[in-house]
């Protein structure tokens, strides 16, 4: 608590409105209201408590109430409330130009770290007010929903609280980007993402997570982030149901990707012929995915397609005799679900090769 002597100069004027207003029964002028607003500006950029000036307030109404005749005690309220009104209205407009003020640079910092903009040294030295020691390495879980997410939205505050009922702060950072929950842990400390992704799984109503490998350094975080968006990606086009993907587990899909072209052709050379089927090479395409994800069990890739076991194996022969390529074949199925694969990363045969 504040000395008394403290609060003096957001006093200043107030037993002297309270005199006069009190003596004539008037309301407070606008310039008496402003007065009092600036004064409760200034008070919450000292830090002063609303509480402890609310006290001090009263405390300044008892030792100087007009006494005069005709000054009731109710005139004396009344002049009182309206001051204390705009001090505390001038009071809160501070704080909400100070959230707002803070939400800005901590919005700017996660733009920054995500992003690698800014000067390294600065950054880390800004990582530091967020409990980030950015010297150590970290991995980033990203975690995506039906719907976008805003730092204040229910489902990031749920989350949040999940995370620091369990851990406290323990250096992490929690917050939103381009709709998606985004939370940065130190490298070592797995079960802290491993946390965020059971909440943030159920939080989002069945919604995916993916967790990034750990980085060092501030390049690092950028690294381990976009790991985690691409995992989130490539389980879209994979169609992969898993709730948390771990980017470790999905290295060899950058591979096969990584040029793309030679991809292409081999989806061209291998899976090409598929397009003269009755019906495009859709259904057939489908059907070796359906093959490949059941681990080449005919009976169970049939039910996933709601097919009879002879209707695959009729699909299956159909996709031999225009490839040339058995799927049955443990060598000439290697060849095949790859080519099945780039397929589907490639978006074939929706889009053109």
């Amino acid at each position: 608590m504040a000395e008394p002597d403290a609060f003096a100069e957001y006093l200043t004027g107030y037993s002297g409105i309270l005199a006069d207003a009190s003596a004539t029964g008037r309301r407070l002028t606008r310039a008496e209201l402003d007065s009092r607003r600036v004064l409760g500006e200034r008070a919450a950029e000292a830090g002063l408590g609303l509480r402890a000036m609310v006290a001090a307030h009263m405390a300044e109404t008892r030792a100087h109430r007009p006494t005069g005749n005709g000054i009731s005690v109710d005139a004396v309220l009344a002049v009182a409330a309206q001051a204390l009104d705009a001090f505390a209205e001038g009071y809160e407009r501070a704080q909400r130009d100070a959230v707002r003020q803070e939400e800005a640079a901590r919005r700017e910092f996660v733009d920054d770290l995500l992003y690698g903009r800014s000067d390294l040294g600065l950054l880390a030295q800004r990582a530091e007010r967020y409990g980030l020691r950015l010297s150590h390495a970290h991995a980033v879980a990203v975690a995506s929903g039906r719907t976008g997410y805003d730092d204040g939205d229910p489902v990031p505050r749920e989350v949040e609280r999940a995370l620091i009922g369990r851990f406290g702060d323990r250096s992490i950072l929690l917050t939103t980007k381009d709709g998606r929950m985004v939370c940065i842990a130190p490298g070592h400390h797995d079960d802290v993402l491993a946390h965020f992704a059971k909440h943030a799984h159920a939080a989002t109503d069945g919604g995916q997570v993916a967790i990034g490998r750990a980085h060092t350094g501030p390049a690092g975080v950028v690294q381990s982030y976009e790991e985690a968006l691409n995992a989130l990606d490539l389980a879209e086009r994979l169609d992969l149901t898993e709730s948390v993907l771990h980017a470790s587990d999905l290295l060899v899909y950058p591979v096969l990707t990584r040029d793309r072209q030679a991809m292409a052709d081999l989806v061209a050379s291998v899976l090409g012929p598929l397009r003269q089927a009755r019906g495009g090479a859709g259904p057939l395409l489908e059907t070796l995915t359906a093959y490949f994800d059941a681990g080449c069990v005919a009976a169970e890739a049939a039910r996933r397609l709601s097919l009879s076991v002879r209707a695959l194996t009729y699909r299956l022969d159909r996709v031999r005799q225009l490839t040339g390529a058995d799927p049955a074949d443990p060598v000439q199925r290697y060849t095949l679900q790859t080519a099945v694969i780039g397929a589907r990363l490639l978006d074939w045969p929706a889009k053109p090769l």
